[in-house]
């Protein structure tokens, strides 16, 4: 028979749709054509298989040859389908039983000398094969990837040779059972290396516990960066299904999958020269972008205000939403982006002399040009908004160090625990109708807040937010209900309201 069927798997965003490849060996002038939408990197494997097939002592059929990506209409790209187009050329020509193919799926890029090399993209493809019951055989460098599925029969394979040696019913391919352990989240920082700022580590310790959106404002040296590398050594471990999450965007993306930071937090910072397509993710074949690599992790955009104003204006919906949906000519695709966002800044031009008091250099349109660079609806998704002054030398010079991450992340797990009992998910996802019920206020808590929308000019939005973290604060003291203390602290982490409303 000279038509094979090989079943291999393309990547669509998270998907991975199934590919039939389609060889067809037909008399004539000798000829090798790719159809099914292939982009560069498919049509240049009748080159590598050719050459794969030879140089591993098999016979390349001079007939013919005409390979069908099926269906049609989805785009594929990457060398992925060169091990599945070889075998159904060897299939076709009869050199492998075609009944041995159905029970498997294939990927792996060829060498021209027959060898398998890795590809990204695995894991979504191990996820499909294994809901389809088949095996997956694929190249050693992907084999730990896949076995992240449980129950999946993964045949990982050297050389082109294996795979055809293992099909004939010769020297079969060993099955790989590599458990993977998720690793333990040890940090060479810890909160314990910051001296002072203790209302920023309040602040850190409060986003950590419900999820929030942090922005810390102060002059260069204060410890910013310091703070918002060490909240992700506070936060409680991921579960197996968010590790799974975030290491597939991580597979497809052009970065690849890391096994070593397998169950560990992602934690992205993006240069602020980043455009708004590496944030959000996009290009030709829409892949993710920082924020969808930051799935369940954290997001940190350094020198806030240097980003370009439209670059952070596109992280408003993924804010709102946790996920971000990009449609191009050809191409759509939706990624999650339930990411937590910490920020800082310079709270004027010059940055030196300005710890939000009067002696600041800068002039009132000097000052009101530099916050014009972050709009106000993206300002208005931040949470908390802290200010960072400067550290006092007695302060630096001290032998007294405040808590370590250790203590403080038990009181986050604890805190996290109260929300998930209560309404099943953090206080940051709370929708408006969830926070009317689960964020109520005693009537004189809510003529408070009510002074504070009107004084510091504060949108709807930031009603709920500061709502939610009221809501933490309450929880992080084991409270019930929310109380006037809670609810003043969640007040005060508004610091730019506040200076915006005094320079009004």
């Amino acid at each position: 028979m000279s038509l094979a069927i090989v079943y291999s798997r393309t990547n669509a965003g998270l998907d991975s749709p199934l590919v039939s490849v389609e060889v067809h060996l037909a008399n004539g002038l000798p000829g090798f054509s790719i159809v099914g939408l292939p982009e560069t990197a498919v049509k240049e494997s009748r080159d590598r298989v050719r050459a794969a097939i030879i140089n591993s002592g098999l016979n390349f059929p001079v007939k013919r040859i005409t390979v069908n990506l099926a269906p049609a209409d989805i785009p594929k790209d990457g060398g992925r389908f060169d091990l599945p187009i070889a075998l159904g050329i060897l299939a076709a020509s009869e050199q492998i039983p075609q009944d041995q193919l159905t029970g498997y799926e294939f990927l792996g890029e060829l060498s021209l000398g027959g060898h398998l090399r890795g590809i990204r993209g695995v894991l979504p493809t191990a996820v499909n094969a294994h809901s389809m019951r088949r095996k997956l055989i694929l190249p050693l460098d992907n084999a730990d990837e896949a076995c992240l599925i449980k129950g999946l029969k993964v045949y990982p394979a050297r050389h082109l040779q294996e795979v055809v040696k293992h099909l004939q019913g010769g020297e079969p391919l060993p099955r790989w059972e590599q458990e993977i352990k998720s690793q333990s989240q040890r940090y060479s920082m810890d909160l314990r290396d910051i001296k002072g700022q203790f209302s920023a580590r309040r602040a850190l310790e409060i986003a950590a516990a419900g999820g929030h959106n942090l922005l810390m404002v102060g002059p260069p040296g204060t410890g910013k960066t310091m703070l918002a590398s060490r909240l992700v050594t506070i936060l409680p471990d991921l579960s197996e299904q968010e590790a799974l999450e975030s290491a597939t965007i991580a597979s497809i993306s052009h970065q690849g999958f890391d096994l070593q930071q397998w169950g560990q937090r992602p934690v992205r910072e993006p240069h602020h020269t980043s455009s708004g397509v590496a944030l959000v993710g996009g290009g030709s074949q829409v892949l993710p972008g920082e924020i969808s690599l930051a799935h369940h992790g954290v997001l940190f955009l350094d020198e806030l205000t240097e980003f370009d104003r439209k670059a952070l204006d596109t992280l408003r919906e993924p804010l709102e939403t946790g996920k971000i949906t990009l449609s191009r000519a050809a191409r759509q695709a939706t990624y999650p982006a339930q990411f937590q966002l910490v920020a800082a800044m310079n709270p004027c031009p010059q940055g030196r002399a300005c710890d939000f008091q009067a002696n600041c250099e800068c002039t009132p349109e000097q000052q009101k040009r530099h916050r014009a660079r972050i709009s106000a609806p993206f300002l208005d998704r931040i949470d908390l908004q802290v200010d960072v002054p400067r550290v006092k030398q007695e302060d630096l010079q001290s032998l007294v160090v405040g808590e370590g991450s250790a203590e403080v992340r038990i009181r986050v797990e604890r805190a996290r625990e109260r929300q998930q009992q209560r309404q099943q998910k953090i206080n940051n996802q709370l929708a408006g109708s969830e926070v009317d019920v689960h964020c109520t206020l005693s009537k004189k808590d809510q003529n408070l807040l009510s002074h504070a929308m009107e004084q510091f000019k504060l949108s709807a939005r930031a009603y709920h937010r500061i709502l939610k973290v009221a809501r933490t604060i309450a929880d992080l003291a084991e409270s019930e209900a929310i109380q006037t203390k809670h609810l003043s602290e969640a007040l005060s982490y508004r610091a730019l309201d506040r200076l915006a409303a005094l320079r009004a």
